[in-house]
C-alpha cells in the first residue's frame, strides 16, 4: 500500500486530522499576519509528503511507514503525520539530514512571509516538498522554485509534490548561492539553519522583496534595498531547523560557559545571544551586555546587509552593540 492509497476509513482519518491540525495551528496565532494560508493548510496534504518518518525512542530511531503491512501502524503513521511536530525524514549514520517542520512553525513563517499575488518564491531547503506545495497552492507552481543540494532529497520532493499535484520548479543545487536562472525573486524563505545570511541572496531579488530565515536559533526578517542592501529584524519566535549544508557552512565549535551564572546558561534567550555573537564575543561579554542591557528579547536584536559586510546589531545598526557574522569583516564592530 502506498501513502496516497490509504482507503476510505484512513482518508477519512486524514481529513479529520487535517481539520484538527488546522484548528490548533489557528488557536496558535500561526495564521494571525496573513489568514489565508489556513485554506492552504487545510487543503494540502501532509501525509503525502512524508510516506514514512522516524520517531526517536529508548532503542533509537523508529521507523513509521505508511505502507506498512500492520493496519495498526498505518493508522499510528496517519494520526502522526498530522499531529503538529516536526518530523525527521531522513537520517544517515545517525545524522537527521532533512525532516517535515513543525506545521504551525511553517504556518508562522509563511505568514510573515507576507507574500503576494504575482510574486515568485525561492525556498532554500527543499525537505519533503510539503512547504513549496503550501506555496504552489497559494501562488501557482510557476511562481514557486525550491533548492536542495542532496539529489535524493529534491527527488524525492518533486515525487512528493507530483503524488499531491504540484509542480513547482525543483533545483538540485547549493542553497546558499540561490537559483540565479530563476532570479528575480519577491521573497526568499529558507527552511535550514544558516550562520550569515549569503550575499547571493540579496542580489537575486528585487528592491523591496523580503527574506525570512533562521539565524542563531530566531528568524530574521529582511528587507531588501537598493544596491544589494537588506535590512531587518529577528522575529520573536524561536526557531531550530536542520543546518544548511554546503560550500559556505561552517560546523560551531563548542563554546566554554565558565564564569557564567547556570540561570543565564539555561535562558533561551541568552543562548540566542551567544549563538548570533559566537565569533566575536565570549560568553562572559554577552553574559555582561544581556544582564546591562534588561536580557533583551529576540526582537531587538536586527541584521544588515551591506557591500561586503554583514552584521548583527542590537536596537540600532549604527549603534554601539554590533557584530560581525561569519564571512563578513563587519564595519570596525565591537561588542560590549
Amino acid at each position: 500500500m502506498t501513502a496516497h492509497a490509504l482507503g476510505r476509513e484512513l482518508e477519512q482519518l486524514a481529513v479529520s486530522g487535517r481539520a484538527v491540525l488546522v484548528r490548533e495551528i489557528e488557536a496558535s496565532g500561526a495564521f494571525a499576519a496573513d489568514p489565508v494560508w489556513r485554506e492552504a493548510f487545510a487543503t494540502v496534504p501532509r501525509h503525502l509528503f512524508v510516506p514514512y518518518y522516524y520517531v526517536g525512542g529508548a532503542r533509537g530511531y523508529e521507523r513509521c511507514w505508511g505502507g506498512s503491512p500492520d493496519p495498526r501502524a498505518r493508522e499510528r503513521w496517519l494520526r502522526g503525520a498530522y499531529e503538529d511536530v516536526p518530523l525527521a525524514t531522513r537520517l544517515r549514520d545517525g545524522e537527521l539530514l532533512s525532516s517535515s517542520s513543525q506545521p504551525s512553525l511553517m504556518a508562522e513563517m509563511l505568514a510573515e512571509l507576507r507574500v503576494r499575488d504575482g510574486d515568485r518564491v525561492l525556498e532554500v531547503g527543499a525537505g519533503t516538498g510539503y512547504n513549496a506545495a503550501l506555496l504552489s497552492y497559494r501562488l501557482g507552481d510557476e511562481r514557486v522554485v525550491t533548492v536542495d543540494l542532496d539529489p535524493e532529497i529534491t527527488e524525492s520532493a518533486r515525487r512528493h509534490l507530483a503524488d499531491a499535484g504540484y509542480r513547482p520548479t525543483v533545483v538540485t543545487g547549493d542553497g546558499a548561492r540561490g537559483v540565479p536562472e530563476r532570479a528575480p525573486f519577491d521573497r526568499i524563505v529558507a527552511t535550514c539553519e544558516l550562520a550569515s545570511v549569503p550575499r547571493a541572496w540579496v542580489a537575486q531579488c528585487r528592491p523591496g522583496a523580503r527574506i525570512l530565515s533562521p539565524l542563531a536559533t530566531g528568524l530574521l526578517a529582511l528587507t531588501v534595498g537598493d544596491a544589494g542592501q537588506a535590512e531587518g529584524n529577528f522575529l520573536h519566535t524561536p526557531a531550530y531547523f536542520v543546518p544548511l549544508r554546503g560550500t559556505d557552512r561552517r560546523a560551531p565549535e563548542p563554546v566554554a560557559l565558565g564564569g557564567v551564572p547556570p540561570r543565564a546558561r539555561e535562558n533561551e534567550l541568552f543562548r540566542f545571544l551567544l549563538a548570533l555573537t559566537r565569533d566575536t564575543l565570549d560568553p562572559q561579554e554577552a553574559y555582561a551586555l544581556w544582564e546591562r542591557e534588561g536580557r533583551p528579547g529576540r526582537g531587538r536584536y536586527g541584521v544588515t546587509v551591506g557591500g561586503e559586510q554583514t552584521w548583527a546589531w542590537l536596537d540600532d545598526p549604527e549603534g554601539p552593540y554590533a557584530w560581525p557574522l561569519p564571512g563578513s569583516s563587519g564595519p570596525g564592530l565591537g561588542g560590549t
